[in-house]
């Protein structure tokens, strides 16, 4: 037999890691319908063809436990009775756990878990059923006179019919005089499976004598002789018969008849010498092509896609540097008359490099279904743990983000959707009392808003207690007195975000740690995110996190404070005003200004000049918007907008919180980017004594604007 090389069976076994989780994540699915709807025969099957297909993908890669495991589940699924055995969702849940669990061991070359749970249950499902009907726990094999087909098998041969391959029965009898009659079943198989797909086959591997014919279902698109030719193998068959089985939907001739039976199949027997009509062989080679779609989808590894990005981030960098280039040039030569064509080919330059940007971006996008799918399951766990009844309702899987994103918001999500059920939703009795339903309800949401995408959870629970938030501060000592006084509303529920505070009465598996909340902040900041909290004693809770469309590339307004280049992102700049230190009032030591008919809080970013001729000056004051959060920021002088590259930085470079990352400008010069998620955390948390500016976390010492330089390096115009 051949065998892959490394590399091929490498890139075989990603990609089984890769379909096997899109099963399991299917398995799940299915068996969640299948304890709603307790005895759907068609949930059964559609279990039955997703176990089927991770044996086969399994026995392929080598990986015999998983796949013999599997396979014992499928068994259990074609017991006639086990459609109406009320057990039979919770062994599909525990299989897919157990499957998952395998997963992972092969992944990392641990210890396999034991399957020994899966297969007590498989065996009580076995022994319950055959005593429910004890007479039909399988066909006999005289019962027919031929091999009957099950009803996966025959879906089979619709969906190999919907694709314009003819299904045939082949019966083949073994040469008595062979010397291994036993390998004569796999033997004709292998030789089958070089010109199209066997189905099903009539006995099982290795359990038959070489009297018993075999008997396959073949799909392919090639004539009967050559189908005849391969069964031809010398010593091992002495003859054998083919004969084209008629689908719902065979070919163009069958769709036009209307079949009397629901399930069956029929069939028709090809003479030897029947040739394949020459409408047959165009038949054959036109319907090929309606199974083509899949062929033009492709697996890309992610790290192949980031390459390409940042190639384009270079060349956003390398326009910035051309545009530079090209506006000293028309300074130093005004009546250059190659300024318009060279002007001409920079903005289809720019239009070009815009639409490869777009197009790149794209393909990071994936719709967040991909993590939705995954929370119906733990939704059913988690309330089971806590012995609640609680319904999950989705909607806007369809939204795409960043595939980077959509990994990094995995775990905050979580978090969020499990609190909802341990701590929002309560149990059945006081949701009666209450006059609410029985079963809790939590909607998970996303949808697109400017250029951000908004994700919420949202419960019909019991609401987030404000006094008992701040009752807990004050007995773990997080808040004075004074202070638990002066908080707001929204002031007092951000405290949840805090690390390590719980509001939980006793500590359980599910929750009581103070570990989650906090984790949910911070991974929002560092995605330049926000996450806001909603809530309505006895109705509800939403938590909405906004977060960027991507994080790569943003349009950006560049100023300056004490003669330092900083950016933050356009979206959050709801307008600019100007204004003078005059203006500015103190209340409770914050700085604020009356901008029209509201107050202002602002947050300074430099120190306030101490020369009085700067003080009575005019100063810019960008209003920013976070969330339902306004606030403005003072600042010297405005640099105007850009397209920056964003480029990460390590803890070593820059410590603070306060600064998300950097970039590159066309002259080379290297500007830092806020993190204004931080910047309004900070002065919404600080105190009334403390000053109200924040310039010791941002404004950063010549050293460290070095240590940034050369962490990022400065392109030379």
């Amino acid at each position: 037999m051949t065998q892959f090389s490394d590399e091929r069976g490498g890139e075989l076994r990603e990609l089984f890691f890769e379909t096997a989780q899109e099963l399991l994540q299917s398995l799940n699915e299915e068996a969640l319908k299948l304890e709603k709807n307790p005895g759907d025969a068609e949930t059964v099957r559609s279990i039955r063809r997703i176990v089927h297909t991770l044996k086969g993908d399994a026995a392929a890669c080598g990986y015999r436990e998983l796949s013999e495991s599997a396979h014992e589940v499928e068994d259990a699924l074609a017991v006639e009775t086990a459609s109406s055995h009320t057990g039979l969702a919770e062994v599909a849940f525990v299989a897919a756990d157990i499957f998952a669990a395998m997963l992972t061991s092969y992944r990392q070359g641990a210890k396999l878990p034991s399957a020994e749970p899966l297969r007590k249950m498989i065996q009580q499902l076995g022994k319950d059923s055959s005593s429910e009907k004890p007479g039909k726990r399988k066909l006999s094999k005289a019962s027919a006179g031929k091999a009957e087909w099950t009803e996966y098998e025959k879906l089979e041969i619709q969906n190999a019919s919907n694709l314009g391959k003819r299904v045939y029965h082949i019966k083949a009898q073994v040469d008595p005089h062979c010397a291994m009659p036993v390998a004569a079943l796999q033997l004709l198989m292998n030789a089958l499976a070089t010109v199209g797909k066997v189905i099903a086959a009539r006995p099982e591997t290795g359990a038959h004598a070489s009297t018993e014919p075999l008997e396959f279902l073949f799909a392919s698109s090639v004539s009967v002789e050559q189908i005849r030719a391969k069964c031809r193998i010398p010593t091992v068959i002495a003859r054998a018969n083919v004969e084209l089985i008629k689908g719902k939907v065979s070919n163009r001739k069958a769709s036009a008849k209307k079949s009397n039976e629901a399930n069956g199949v029929s069939v028709e027997s090809i003479p030897e010498d029947a040739p394949t009509s020459a409408g047959e062989e165009h038949e054959d080679r036109e319907k090929p092509h309606l199974g083509a779609v899949a062929e033009n989808i492709l697996r890309v590894d992610a790290e192949r896609i980031d390459n390409v990005l940042n190639l384009v981030g270079e060349l956003i960098i390398g326009k910035s540097m051309l545009q530079q280039a090209f506006q000293e040039l028309a300074k130093h030569s005004p009546k250059e008359s190659m300024r318009g064509r060279v002007a001409d080919a920079m903005a289809f330059q720019s239009r070009v490099l815009s639409d490869l940007q777009r197009s790149v971006m794209k393909i990071r996008m994936v719709p967040v279904e991909q993590l939705f799918r995954r929370f119906p399951r733990m939704v059913r766990d988690v309330a089971k743990q806590c012995g609640k009844e609680v319904d999950l309702v989705m909607s806007g899987q369809n939204t795409d983000l960043d595939k980077s994103l959509l990994d990094a918001i995995a775990e905050p999500l979580t978090h969020l959707v499990r609190n909802s059920v341990a701590h929002g939703i309560e149990d059945a009795a006081e949701r009666t009392r209450g006059g609410k339903p029985a079963r809790g309800t939590i909607w998970l949401d996303a949808y697109h808003q400017g250029n951000q995408v908004i994700v919420e959870i949202r419960d019909d629970g019991s609401g987030i207690d404000s006094e008992k938030i701040k009752a807990k501060a004050l007995e773990e000592k997080i808040l004075s007195r004074e202070e638990a006084d002066r908080l707001s509303e929204a002031q007092i529920r951000g405290l949840v975000f805090r690390p390590g505070f719980s509001t939980a009465d006793e500590i359980t598996e599910i929750a009581g740690r103070g570990v989650g909340l906090d984790v949910v902040q911070s991974v929002l900041h560092r995605l330049k995110g926000t996450v806001e909290v909603e809530t309505h004693p006895g109705q509800g809770t939403i938590f909405r996190l906004k977060l960027p469309l991507t994080l790569a590339i943003i349009k950006a307004l560049l100023f300056r404070v004490e003669g330092r280049l900083y950016a933050i992102p356009l979206n959050t700049v709801a307008e600019i005003a100007r204004a003078r230190e005059s203006d500015l009032h103190r209340v409770d030591n914050y700085e604020v200004l009356q901008l029209r008919d509201q107050v202002l809080p602002l947050v300074r970013l430099g120190r306030p000049s101490a020369q009085p001729s700067q003080q009575a000056g005019k100063i810019f004051v960008l209003v920013i918007t976070l969330g339902k959060r306004k606030l403005g920021l003072i600042v010297e002088a405005l640099e105007g907008e850009e397209e920056l590259v964003i480029k990460p930085l390590d803890d070593q470079t820059v410590s603070t919180d306060l600064v998300s990352g950097a970039s590159i400008l066309g002259d080379g010069r290297v500007v830092l980017i806020l993190n204004l998620a931080a910047i309004v955390e900070r002065h919404t948390n600080s105190r009334p004594g403390e000053p109200g500016h924040v310039t010791s976390g941002i404004l950063l010492s010549h050293a460290d604007r070095s240590r940034v330089a050369r962490t990022v390096p400065e392109v030379q115009p």
